[in-house]
């Protein structure tokens, strides 16, 4: 998770219809809910509720986690925020809204998560779709496995062993 500096006109469009779902949810827009759309609006990267509310706590110490979770929960409903499950028992929110698609391989033993788009891939996906007459909405692809630090890790943890 990494902060940037937003540029006022990057983050008008999505403040609106975050302020928009909020009022059609019946729901107040609140001086807490400012912060935390705020601060994950500059955020990168996929961030746990832990991860923002450590952030908004740094600038905001009134604001309760439970808060920061339940605001995320709005940002995904809204389609702000994509709600991923990477592996590692939390579940992490990454923009989704003007930020282009990207799929996902996740190392199972450090929790890596290398981001990456191939074209062969989304035709593939789309002409299976259209075999069965299916038109996708959106898709994610998550590929589980083991990371290239991690195998080097344990050939070497395996080569010492075996030298013993």
């Amino acid at each position: 998770m990494y902060e940037h500096p937003p540029q006022k006109s990057d983050l008008t469009e999505e403040k609106a219809i975050f302020w928009e779902h909020i009022k059609k949810a019946g729901l107040k827009r609140t001086a807490q809910r400012d912060v935390i759309l705020e601060v994950f609006l500059r955020t990168e990267g996929h961030s746990s509720a832990e991860d923002l509310y450590q952030v908004v706590k740094a600038e905001d110490p009134t604001v309760g986690f439970t808060t920061v979770y339940r605001t995320l929960k709005l940002l995904a409903e809204c389609g702000l925020a994509r709600e991923e499950r990477l592996g590692d028992g939390h579940r992490r929110y990454e923009h989704n809204y003007n930020h282009p698609h990207h799929d996902h391989l996740i190392c199972t033993q450090c929790h890596e998560l290398i981001e990456f788009y191939n074209e062969t891939i989304e035709q593939k996906q789309d002409e299976i779709a259209a075999s069965f007459g299916f038109k996708p909405t959106r898709h994610s692809l998550r590929i589980f496995g083991i990371c290239a630090k991690c195998q080097h890790a344990n050939a070497n943890v395996k080569a010492r062993a075996a030298r013993r």
